[in-house]
Parts: C-alpha cells; structure tokens; sequence
C-alpha cells in the first residue's frame, strides 16, 4: 500500500516537474515571438526615418507626388502659397530658375527679373525659389518673403515655396538642376544668392548663370530671343 503511494507521489511529481518545464518552454517561445516582433517593428521605423531624411524640406503634398523624377516636367512643386504647381504647363516654354533672398547684395535683381517678366513673359517663365543657404539672407517665412517682394518690387512672375538649394537636404528640383546624371552635363549647384538656370522650351537646361549675371544682361537676353 505504502510502495503504491509512494509511485504515485513520484509520478505527480515528474508529471508536474514536466508540466512546469513545458510552461516555461512555452513562455520562452512567446518572448522569443514578441521580441522579433519588436525588432522588426523598430526596424521598420529607422527605414522611415531614413526616407524620410532623404526628402527632407518636401511637403505632404509634394512627398505623394514625388516619384524619380526623369525630366524638368516631371517636377511637382508647391508655390508660396501652397498650391501644386505640375511643371508639364511648362513645356513648350523657356525656363529661367532662380534662387532669390531678401537681404542679399543681390536683392535688387528682383527688379531685373521682374522687368524681364514684364517684357519677355511670354516666351520665358520665370520661378523664384526662396532660399537661406548662404549667409542667412533669407530667414522669413513664405508669407513674409511674398509681402516683401510683392511689395518691394511689385513681383508678379511665379515664387514657390522657400526650399534647400544645397547640401544634404536639397529640394529635388535642384538635385536635378545640380547633378550631370540627372540633367545631362551640369553638377553646378548655386554659389550664392540669385543664380540662375536655364532651361529650354524642351524641357533641357541649358545654361547656368553666376549671380552676377543680371537678369537684363545680354547672356540672358540672347537665350530668350534665340
């Protein structure tokens, strides 16, 4: 009678001693699932945070448009006040883009640019593009940047939204307008304030002119009328 009690005190207790190291096998299986779990979920996370680094200085807006972009017209971006701008109303138009700023030596040219507006409008677009890479010489905001050329020098040729014209958060127009692979022959990104570049009414650039090249000036005149 004893021996009897005695297996079977000993069975429960291998019984139990195997039921508890299946529970902690068990538990151990769904740590090892929630920790996977929770290294993919923060991997997943660093991928955004690197895409979302590679555009930095995009809208919403323009982030849902963007894909690789082949040519000039393929472009998608927002003016100063907000809205999308498709750059495919462009072809068939010469182009002239020009990273602008307010407080810059160079600032007058906004009276060029608009007088070249005014007299050769319909053969060229001129866009602005509100920049504060160099010297800190664009700070405001778009609503000041738009009162202060509106009001300064009675701008009516199109402005966008201030962007990035170098460095590692550079606009993607201006990846473009910068890197031959893109373009097709020019790496030069903008020097200083009020650079210019053309492109042709095939949607080619063509040309980029220093910042001391004024607005009037004959390099830019013969382009227009060729």
């Amino acid at each position: 009678m004893i021996k009897s009690e005695c297996s079977e005190l000993l069975a429960d207790l291998i019984f139990t001693k195997n039921n508890f190291h299946l529970k902690i096998y068990h538990t151990m299986k769904k740590v090892l699932v929630l920790m996977t779990a929770v290294l993919l979920a923060a991997c997943s996370g660093e991928n955004k945070n690197t895409q979302s680094a590679g555009i930095a200085g995009l809208s919403t807006q323009e982030e849902s448009t963007m894909q690789d972009e082949q040519s000039f017209y393929d472009f998608k971006v927002e003016d100063i006040d907000g809205n999308l701008v498709d750059f495919s109303k462009y072809k068939g138009k010469k182009v002239l883009i020009v990273n602008v700023a307010s407080k810059c030596g160079y600032t007058p040219q906004y009276e060029g640019l608009q007088e070249l507006n005014e007299k050769y409008g319909d053969k060229i677009a001129i866009l602005g593009f509100p920049a504060n890479n160099f010297g800190g010489q664009e700070p405001g905001t778009n609503d000041d940047i738009k009162k202060f050329c509106t009001g300064n020098y009675g701008v009516t040729f199109p402005m966008f939204q201030k962007v990035s014209v170098k460095g590692v958060d550079k606009h993607p127009l201006y990846r473009w307008l910068s890197d031959k692979d893109l373009n097709g022959w020019n790496n030069e990104e903008p020097t200083w304030n009020f650079c210019k570049y053309y492109i042709d009414e095939n949607g080619e650039l063509k040309k980029f002119f220093q910042s001391s090249v004024k607005p009037m000036d004959e390099e830019i005149i013969s382009v227009i009328e060729s």
